[in-house]
């Protein structure tokens, strides 16, 4: 390899080297590989046109018309002229690319998802540098200020990086920096003939001082002087420019400004950061509160509002902020029929909580706090101006608990239009499967109330969803229908999508971004932690406002009003606030503690065992040999009975939790009257699984009776007998003495005939021959087979030897 070659193939090392700095700043880090073959061709180019040779502004002219040949068949193939040549169409589609790339660097936290406008800056920046680089170091043989272009790009993700780039990236750009002036300098000397390498000590004259060897050490010198200064500024210059900040949890980077009386804030996308928090190793306190609600279930602290979807994301508009004032402005879209209680609330921030958007309870009325603050009206949020932000702070709030009913919602009117065409636009770009399985799942509801009841019901419920911290957040236009296909994620998914799917159907809605309640403490305050960190959908309904719904399984708490009103009967004229009975679920995740993460009832080996394909082999002439006949009878005969397990094993727990003699059979207040009563209200939820109306362990037996009602379309018997078992079960949890009640097994076995009056014939069958709630069978078989693997394990006669020899040992030891 000639000097040039080589001097060539380290200036793209160099470059290399300082890009690696960028790598923490998005996810996922593929780009680097696109950018390291587009770099090696424009290389190659550059090194083919010395060869020739070509002056060396045709050189640096040809490595331009390469990169941007490369980079219109990567980015823009489908504007390009034959696919390669840029056009006016390829020029207007580089500059959306650049201006949709500008906008998502200030939009997300860090790292962010690698978007096709990200991509191109990265990519494209990384072989601008090289291709300067080139030109300073190889065509015009002039190594050391090709350090200030490494710089510029080194100091770009340093300043954008949390905190500055590390010491590791910093040591991988030195080094090729390095690498580029050392070279260089050995191109350089080998143009002066022979190159001398250490000196001879047995010559004289020959030491490092020597006249002769004069001439090779000054270039060296030279270069590790300027190499010095330049890494030096690259250790300063960081320091002196602003970093990105942390998104949700930590400070952000857009801000009011400094003005008076308005201005316009806008924010990072807190999705990447939210994961982080609920995945930390360590919980952490955030906060704390003192409230005078009496229940806090609702009480969700609300840091933002996201309301503008690209296809993409969600992210907050920019909106123009206020000073903020004594009184806040009463919530949009609230009317004085719906029922509200007042109530005050005291916040206590930790110290190393800083970021600069206030926690609130939702609809804030007035906010009692210092320091420099201002209000956003449309999403009813208070932002830092000017550094300020949460650490270590104390403030009052008082704020409203609107309690509307199922009936308000279900009748709600339209919501004004201005108000309808902003929160319902989606992108062009939204796959079609999210709007056609947002109609599929509402398809028979007819009120916007109706089909948000059923979207949060498919996600939280019936959707055979899993909800997953370590599911990767994801980005683009597929990502929600990735995460439909997949139904596994957190809560950034649920809500997300839920939001996306009812905008589709012309109903309201965004996202909003804060803290669940917490958890209460001895002491009457309310601990609130990374942990709580959550995510939820919001939708408009005029004469309630912005109402909250949760989507997300196991996580939060379904407000009241998502459950329709089964008290009475519904009047003429009344719109219908319970939605129509979804279909029964193929799959569906357990709610149970009898039921761990990642089984699925339905769709489990021990509740749906299937019949093996008869082998098709003959027989001999002779006819099967009696161990033939012995062998396969046991097997022919177990196959034809494994199927009816789970009905078998179904009917018995059944008779034995119903018994006259049995826990369910007894009075509910006797000795075994707990027993009775509880074993009484798990026969009644696993039969109503065994007809696809999955458990949810979140809900009060009143509400889990009233979800079995409503989904189970029982009629008013049945719907009284499921009353009295949740009464007798409240009874016995939470009544200092509770009244007497017998009967509960007839109540269930009426709960039963119910559901099966009122299922089609395919789901009676399927509850009767693959009852869902086997499940718990196979789990309770998993659980005894990893028992008697682990007695095994400690029984094996090698680990009594491995035992007895470390006894003798230490024995041994002891003596000595």
């Amino acid at each position: 390899m000639s000097g040039r070659a080589r001097l060539a193939l380290c200036a793209a090392v160099a470059t290399l080297c300082a890009a690696c700095a960028l790598l923490p700043l998005v996810d996922p880090i593929s780009w680097i590989l696109q950018a390291t073959i587009l770099l090696a061709i424009m290389t190659g180019v550059g090194a083919l046109a010395r060869r020739v040779p070509l002056a060396g502004p045709l050189t640096i002219a040809a490595q331009l018309l390469i990169m941007v040949l490369l980079l219109t068949v990567l980015f823009v193939p489908a504007d390009a002229v034959l696919g390669l040549l840029p056009g006016p169409d390829a020029a207007a589609a580089f500059g959306r690319l650049l201006r949709s790339g500008v906008q998502d660097v200030g939009r997300y936290a860090i790292p962010a998802p690698v978007t096709p406008g990200i991509r191109l800056l990265l990519v494209a920046g990384v072989l601008l540098i090289g291709l300067i680089v080139d030109a300073l170091a190889v065509t015009y043989r002039s190594a050391a200020p090709a350090g200030l272009p490494l710089l510029a790009l080194y100091s770009v993700a340093a300043g954008l990086a949390q905190g500055g780039a590390g010491w590791l990236w910093f040591l991988i750009a030195a080094a090729g920096y390095l690498l580029l002036l050392l070279a260089e300098g050995r191109d350089r000397l080998s143009q002066w003939g022979r190159v001398f390498g250490a000196a001879d000590p047995g010559r004289p004259g020959g030491g490092p001082g020597s006249a002769a060897y004069g001439p090779a050490t000054a270039p060296v010198r030279t270069g590790r002087r300027i190499g010095a200064l330049v890494l030096g500024i690259a250790l300063v210059v960081p320091a002196a420019l602003p970093s990105l900040g942390d998104g949700l949890l930590g400070p952000t980077g857009g801000g009011p400004g400094r003005g008076g009386g308005g201005g316009t804030i806008s924010a990072v996308n807190p999705l990447v950061s939210l994961q982080d928090s609920l995945n930390q190793p360590e919980d952490r306190e955030v906060l704390n509160y003192r409230t005078t609600a009496a229940d806090t279930r609702d009480l969700y602290l609300r840091i933002v509002a996201l309301d503008q979807f690209d296809g993409t994301t969600w992210k907050p508009s920019e909106r123009t902020v206020t000073d903020v004032p004594e009184r806040l402005p009463e919530p949009p879209g609230l009317s004085s029929a719906v029922g509200r209680e007042r109530i005050n609330t005291s916040i206590s921030t930790a110290g190393w909580y800083a970021q600069n958007w206030l926690p609130l309870p939702y609809p804030a009325s007035r906010v009692d706090i210092s320091g420099r603050w201002r209000f956003e009206p449309q999403g009813r949020t208070l932002v830092g101006d000017r550094g300020q932000n949460t650490r270590d702070l104390q403030y009052q709030v008082e704020s409203l608990q609107v309690r509307p009913t199922s009936r308000q919602l279900a009748a709600a009117p339209a919501p004004p239009g201005e108000l309808l065409r902003e929160y319902t636009k989606v992108p062009a770009s939204l796959p079609p499967v999210v709007r056609s399985t947002a109609r599929r799942i509402t398809r028979g509801a007819s009120t916007a109330y109706a089909k948000a009841v059923k979207l949060q019901d498919w996600f939280a419920l019936d959707g055979g969803f899993t909800y997953n911290t370590e599911v990767r957040a994801g980005s683009g236009a597929e990502a929600i229908a990735r995460f439909l296909r997949q139904k596994e994620g957190f809560c950034v998914h649920f809500s997300f999508s839920m939001a996306a799917m009812a905008r589709t159907l012309g109903i309201p809605a965004r996202v909003a971004v804060g803290f669940t309640p917490g958890t209460k403490q001895p002491d009457g305050t309310t601990s609130v932690s990374l942990k709580d960190a959550h995510a939820w959908p919001e939708l408009y309904f005029q004469g309630i406002g912005w109402t909250r719904f949760e989507p997300t399984p196991s996580r939060g708490s379904i407000p009241d009003y998502a459950y329709p009103d089964t008290s009475g009967s519904t009047e003429p004229g009344r719109p219908d606030p319970a939605p129509a009975r979804p279909a029964p679920p193929t799959q569906g995740p357990s709610a149970t503690p009898s039921c761990g993460p990642g089984e699925h009832p339905a769709g489990s080996g021990a509740a749906c065992p299937t019949v093996p394909a008869q082998s098709g082999a003959r027989p001999s002439d002779g006819g099967p040999s009696p161990w033939a006949v012995a062998a396969l009878g046991p097997a022919a005969l177990l196959v034809l009975l494994l199927p009816l397990v789970p009905l078998l094993w179904r009917l018995r727990l059944r008779s034995r939790r119903l018994a006259p003699g049995g826990p369910g059979g007894g009075r509910a207040t006797d000795a075994g009257g707990a027993a009775a009563a509880l074993a009484a209200w798990q026969e009644l939820l696993d039969t109503a699984w065994d007809f696809g109306i999955v458990p949810d362990e979140s809900l009060t037996p009143r509400r889990a009776a009233a979800r079995i009602i409503r989904v189970g379309e029982l009629q008013p018997e049945p719907a009284a007998a499921a009353r009295r078992v949740a009464e007798a079960v409240e009874q016995i949890l939470y009544a200092p003495r509770p009244r007497p009640v017998t009967g509960l097994a007839g109540d269930v076995q009426q709960v039963l005939a119910g559901l099966r009056a009122g299922a089609p014939r395919a789901l009676r069958l399927r509850a009767l021959f693959a009852p869902r709630s086997a499940a718990r069978l196979r789990r309770a078989v998993a659980a005894r087979w990893a028992s008697l693997r682990l007695r095994c394990r400690t029984s094996r006669p090698s680990t009594a030897l491995r035992r007895a020899t470390s006894a003798l040992r230490r024995g041994r030891r002891q003596r000595a």
